[in-house]
């Protein structure tokens, strides 16, 4: 996707937008199964919540993707894309028994991360296949917000739990027929990985049926020119080798599973804005633009870098600018950044915007959630319509209060 694409793109659907590069997403998913080549059963679950339009879903399709779903809604959304149940895995965290139960009836694996519903649902449905997700109690994550396999985590059941698992699993009769772990997005370090998968393969061992074992993702992606990123191909080489040792020794050959998200969609996406204003202050220089963390809320919760381009004027000078929204609170994308001059009316290209972008977008204030458009064999494919007013109270019950009785 070239800058004159993309204006052309944002001239188009109007802005703010969201434009994902296909070639991008299909790259990164052959980049994750070349790594592991030499599994001879390996798995790929895309993380539907990084971004759940259902053309990206049928798009990691084509490929031989599963999903990794964590609501009903999201195994719906996959079984609307033509994903198969058995494609698909279900790890919720915190829902009722009813919502487990009500996905397990559509044949959809399930992954149980508490004892209380673990016993619940192996008492009443003790034949069907259930995965167990384990806190193997590693701080791993680019901060505490994205971390969950620390010993504070609400996620899986801790490894100092096993024996109380075990009792819940033979005294059920219960079939666990995978294992799997998630310590947190953005890992670097792979020996911390490593490590984190050496307690999974000790927990491992107490299950005798086991038909997969899942490593979860968190890879750390580039988000500059020249960042340090998760070395994918080194992972590869030495999970690999590990994985195949543990598989002897347990006597059956696994599926290795991932279950990936911003890694395949991450650097894949743009987000388009235009710039409404630019206001001198006695300290700053704003690029006001026409949108807010109503569409992107990442930088504001997270903390998060997108680096920010414009694509109106790339050549032009060097100056710092604070990108801000137009939300009625504070509502800042970049501080003191050095972007190419800026002039109202200007289009600039948020990175980085493929996950946890749009999935994460809401109406605050009101506002229209922007279109989406896959950019695929060179063209440009809208995958989502702009909102308008009437989608805005599409659901609100409007009482005539001339008519409402006291």
């Amino acid at each position: 996707m070239k800058n004159q694409d993309l204006i052309t793109i944002a001239q188009e659907f109007g802005s703010p937008v969201y434009v994902y590069d296909a070639d991008k997403i299909l790259s990164q998913y052959d980049r994750l199964t070349a790594a592991f080549s030499k599994v001879k059963t390996l798995r790929i679950n895309y993380a539907v919540k990084a971004n759940s339009n259902i053309s990206i879903l049928k798009l990691l399709r084509t490929r031989g993707a599963g999903l990794d779903t964590v609501s009903i809604q999201e195994v719906q959304l996959g079984l609307k894309a033509g994903f198969e149940p058995r494609e698909i895995l279900y790890t919720p965290n915190g829902v009722s028994l009813e919502e487990i139960e009500e996905v397990a009836d559509l044949g959809v694996q399930i992954n149980i991360d508490n004892l209380s519903i673990l016993e619940q649902f192996g008492t009443k449905h003790p034949k069907v296949p259930v995965c167990i997700r384990i806190n193997p109690h590693i701080l791993a994550g680019g901060n505490s917000k994205i971390s969950v396999g620390h010993v504070d985590s609400k996620f899986g059941v801790s490894i100092h739990q096993i024996p109380h698992l075990l009792r819940i699993v033979e005294n059920t009769g219960m079939n666990i027929n995978g294992i799997h772990m998630h310590t947190g997005s953005d890992i670097l370090d792979i020996e911390v990985f490593l490590r984190a998968s050496e307690i999974l393969f000790d927990a491992a061992k107490n299950f005798k049926d086991l038909e997969f074992i899942d490593f979860g993702s968190g890879f750390k992606v580039p988000y500059t020119p020249g960042d340090i990123e998760t070395d994918i191909e080194e992972l590869g080489e030495k999970l690999t080798r590990r994985f195949t040792d543990f598989c002897e020794d347990y006597g059956r050959e696994l599926t290795l599973l991932f279950e990936p998200g911003k890694f395949l969609v991450s650097e894949a996406g743009k987000f388009l804005v235009r710039v409404n204003v630019i206001k001198q202050t006695t300290s700053t220089v704003f690029a006001g633009v026409d949108s807010g963390f109503n569409h992107l809320i990442r930088p504001m919760f997270y903390g998060s870098h997108h680096d920010i381009h414009n694509i109106s004027n790339p050549e032009g000078k060097q100056r710092f600018y604070s990108v801000v929204g137009y939300i009625c609170e504070t509502d800042t994308f970049a501080q003191n950044r050095r972007i190419s001059e800026i002039t109202e009316g200007d289009i600039l290209a948020f990175s980085n915007a493929g996950a946890y972008s749009f999935s994460m977008s809401s109406n605050f204030n009101s506002r229209y959630r922007p279109a989406e458009v896959l950019w695929h064999n060179g063209k440009a494919h809208l995958i989502r319509e702009r909102e308008t007013f009437e989608d805005l109270i599409k659901h609100q019950v409007i009482l005539d209060f001339d008519r409402v009785e006291a």
